[in-house]
C-alpha cells in the first residue's frame, strides 16, 4: 500500500451501509465500517466536502447462478441508511438498483456540479458495491482511493482479491487514520 493523496475537490462515497446490508454476515466487522464511515463523514463534512451516502433498492434484472437475497420480500426499512452514519442534511443520498453507485443514478452529474475530481470510497461489500462504483468511478476519470479498513464483504477471498489486487489498478488505497489525517 502506498501513500495516497487528496485532491482539493474530493467527495467520500459511502456505499450500500443500510440495515439490510449491515446485518449480512461479514468477514470483518460491519459495526466497524459504519462507524470508521461516520468518522470519515464528519471529517469531510468539516472540511466542507461532500458526503455521498448510496443504498440499493433492487437488483438488476437477468439470470446468474448465483441468486442474491434468500427470496420473499425485505423488511420495510432493509433500505434505510445505517443510522451510526449520522446522516446529515447536507449529505447527498444516491438510490441505485443495481451493484455500481454510477449506473442508472445522477452521482456523476451530483459530483461534477460541485467540480469533484476525486472519490473515497467505502462500504459493503467489497467485491460487489464498492468495486463496481470504483471502477465506474475510474472509468469516468475520477481518481479513486478506497479506504482499507472501511470496507467488507461476504467471501474473505473476494475481499483480500479486491484489495489486494483490483484497488491498486484503479487508484490508491488507505486507511482511515491516514484520510483524516490529509484532510487536516
Amino acid at each position: 500500500m502506498t501513500a495516497t493523496t487528496l485532491d482539493p475537490r474530493t467527495a467520500l462515497v459511502v456505499v450500500d451501509l443500510q440495515k439490510g446490508v449491515v446485518g449480512l454476515p461479514v468477514v470483518h466487522s460491519a459495526e466497524a465500517v459504519v462507524a470508521r464511515s461516520a468518522e470519515l463523514a464528519e471529517a469531510f463534512r468539516a472540511k466542507g466536502l461532500p458526503v455521498v451516502l448510496v443504498r440499493v433498492t433492487g437488483g438488476a434484472p437477468g439470470r446468474n447462478e448465483r441468486p442474491a437475497g434468500g427470496g420473499g420480500t425485505p423488511p420495510a426499512d432493509w433500505a434505510d441508511l445505517a443510522p451510526g452514519l449520522g446522516q446529515q442534511d447536507s449529505d447527498i443520498v444516491v438510490t441505485k438498483q443495481v451493484w455500481g453507485a454510477f449506473y442508472g443514478t445522477d452521482l456523476d452529474l451530483q459530483l461534477r456540479r460541485r467540480g469533484i475530481t476525486q472519490v473515497v470510497v467505502t462500504g459493503i461489500a467489497t467485491s460487489v458495491g464498492v468495486e463496481s462504483t470504483a471502477r465506474a468511478a475510474h472509468e469516468r476519470g475520477y481518481n479513486v482511493t478506497v479506504v482499507t479498513d472501511a470496507v467488507t464483504d461476504m467471501d474473505e477471498g473476494a475481499h483480500r482479491n479486491a484489495i489486494e489486487k483490483i484497488f491498486p489498478k484503479l487508484g490508491e488505497t488507505g486507511t482511515t487514520d491516514a484520510i483524516v489525517k490529509l484532510l487536516g
